[in-house]
């Protein structure tokens, strides 16, 4: 399996946001067990999601197919390029408007089936947009990327202090260090 460019260098181009993200669902998703979504857009900025949709009966029993995950996404990317003209979605202003994808579930940070699906409809709707795929998977212990297996966890992850410089998009998100302290 060959890798672009873009994914190649994707772990270490965008660590900021995959931390950001990490942040993000630390704060935003207290459960152990929830529901696999998808996102676009840039983390701490602004984004558009899609749940996976529950499984009926096993767990593991798969909701959608490939052709059906690769038109969600290209639905999510035709959503973030629209022009940002009072409507709610699309990209922000200043936002790039080649948006970054990553999954966010439960469960321990490693390969898991909905991975590798997410992965292969998202090179897919990214290859049909003639743009390159930036993809991680992020839980509550880290992210990873299913292309090239480099991630990051943490145990104790903080934003830094308002004013370091450390993380730009740190600034950007209004929550600051509130969830954090209420865990």
């Amino acid at each position: 399996m060959t890798r672009s460019a873009s994914e190649a260098r994707a772990p270490t181009v965008h660590a900021a946001a995959w931390r950001e993200a990490v942040l993000e669902l630390r704060c935003a998703e207290r459960r152990r067990v929830f529901p696999t979504a998808l996102h676009l857009g840039v983390p701490g900025v602004g984004r558009v999601t899609v749940d996976d949709p529950p499984r009926p009966g096993r767990r593991a029993s798969p909701a959608w197919d490939h052709a059906l995950r690769t038109d969600v996404v290209g639905a999510l990317l035709d959503r973030w390029a629209a022009p940002a003209d009072g409507a709610p979605d699309g990209a922000p202003d200043g936002a790039p408007r080649v948006p970054l994808c990553w999954v966010t579930r439960g469960g321990p940070l490693g390969h898991h089936d909905d991975d590798v699906a997410w992965l292969a409809a998202c090179r897919a709707a990214y290859d049909e947009a003639g743009i390159g795929l930036a993809l991680a998977v992020v839980t509550h212990a880290g992210w990873y990327d299913p292309a090239t297996g480099a991630g990051r966890t943490w145990k104790r992850l903080r934003r830094p202090p308002p004013g370091t410089g450390r993380s730009p998009q740190s600034q950007a998100w209004t929550g600051s260090l509130e969830c954090m302290r209420s865990r």
